[in-house]
């Protein structure tokens, strides 16, 4: 769903900063929570980045910018953390759409980005000192902003969603946020380049196809519509983030968003009432496993190893997750679910990551 980038912090590495907005905003909903912060800022005080032996290993809230010689390393380590973007990051709208079948959308959503705040926020106090959680109430509110609309607008109306649209057909809907995020640019006077605007048209006659009534089987629109609404609130998140202050620290600053979006989220589920009738001793067993299977992985695992990653290798190699998410979601839903792949959505979503493609390739070299 997930990505936002935070505000270049005092002490942040200028070359982390660097890393264009589109290619961020790409990340998919669990990762939204946090990837981004980790893709622009770097905590103050460094003490390295995790080991390359264990690139997807519980997340390390002290690592901190690798030398720029280290960039440019492709090894085993970075292959083995590359696949895990590809295939934890591809697998969470599958996730998403199992722990529907029994648990309430925002509910579930609450639950879920509650626990992996806390987690993470007790993780960078073990790791750096519960000062390291410290920040401003000015940054404090900016977290709490962002996490909203990543969180309750962004995966709280993707969850809601795939109560009626299949996660493969989800996640090439999603795809398109890189396109929102330019247009974004473009009305508050940016410029990007010429080949980015034929990217966006691509994204968007992607969308066409993809959400146009008849061609995407069956689906109800609303339920379309409520996807394409929440790749509007990631793209506003994601674009904002980068123009408010936000904690210094990563880690922390993903902590806080996930907490702020979760307590949305719980709300959320209140007022439409998903508490009435809610019986935690119906939910199936599977429900429950996609549910750890999000907090601990898509929240934490794999945004370990993107954040691993954005100081470790190249940001062209890392910026391919884009491309690969919507496949590997695709597959997954067609091989564990039996979700339908029409022709259409074969078409529309081959268009669509060909926009991304060219958007975030073309942005990458700014």
């Amino acid at each position: 769903m997930t990505a936002p980038v935070s505000g270049t912090p005092e002490g942040a590495a200028p070359a982390e900063a660097c890393a264009p907005s589109a290619v961020r905003a790409a990340a998919p909903p669990e990762a939204q929570a946090g990837a981004a912060v980790a893709a622009a800022a770097v905590p103050a005080s460094p003490t390295g980045p995790p080991g390359p032996t264990a690139p997807a290993a519980p997340a390390d809230p002290a690592a901190g910018a690798a030398p720029a010689a280290a960039r440019q390393r492709t090894g085993g380590a970075v292959w083995a953390a590359l696949a895990v973007v590809y295939v934890v990051w591809g697998s969470t709208y599958l996730g998403i759409r199992i722990v529907v079948e029994t648990m309430p959308p925002f509910l579930s959503a609450a639950a879920r980005f509650v626990t992996a705040g806390l987690l993470l926020a007790g993780l960078v106090a073990w790791r750096q000192g519960p000062a390291a959680l410290r920040a401003t109430p000015r940054q404090l509110a900016s977290a709490a902003l962002v996490g909203l609309l990543l969180l309750v607008g962004g995966n709280g109306l993707v969850v809601l969603a795939e109560t009626s649209v299949p996660s493969g057909l989800t996640a090439l809907l999603i795809a398109v946020v890189p396109v929102w995020v330019v247009l974004l640019r473009t009305a508050t006077g940016d410029r990007p380049r010429r080949a980015t605007f034929g990217g966006v048209l691509l994204g968007l006659a992607g969308l066409l196809v993809l959400t146009a009534p008849g061609l995407s089987g069956t689906m109800k629109l609303g339920g379309l519509a409520t996807v394409v609404a929440a790749t509007l609130m990631w793209s506003a998140g994601s674009f904002w983030s980068a123009r408010i202050p936000m904690p210094a620290n990563p880690f922390a600053a993903s902590a806080y968003e996930m907490a702020a979006g979760g307590l949305g989220c719980l709300v959320m589920g209140l007022v439409r009432g998903e508490q009435h009738g809610l019986d935690p001793a119906a939910v199936s067993g599977r429900s429950w496993a996609a549910l750890a299977y999000l907090v601990v992985f898509g929240s934490l695992v794999a945004f370990t190893a993107y954040a691993w990653l954005l100081h470790t290798a190249p940001l062209s190699l890392v910026a391919t997750y884009a491309y690969v998410n919507p496949v590997v979601a695709v597959l997954l839903g067609w091989l564990v679910l039996d979700e339908p792949v029409s022709a259409s959505i074969l078409l529309g979503g081959a268009v669509v990551v060909a926009g991304v493609c060219v958007v975030v390739s073309t942005e990458r070299r700014r």
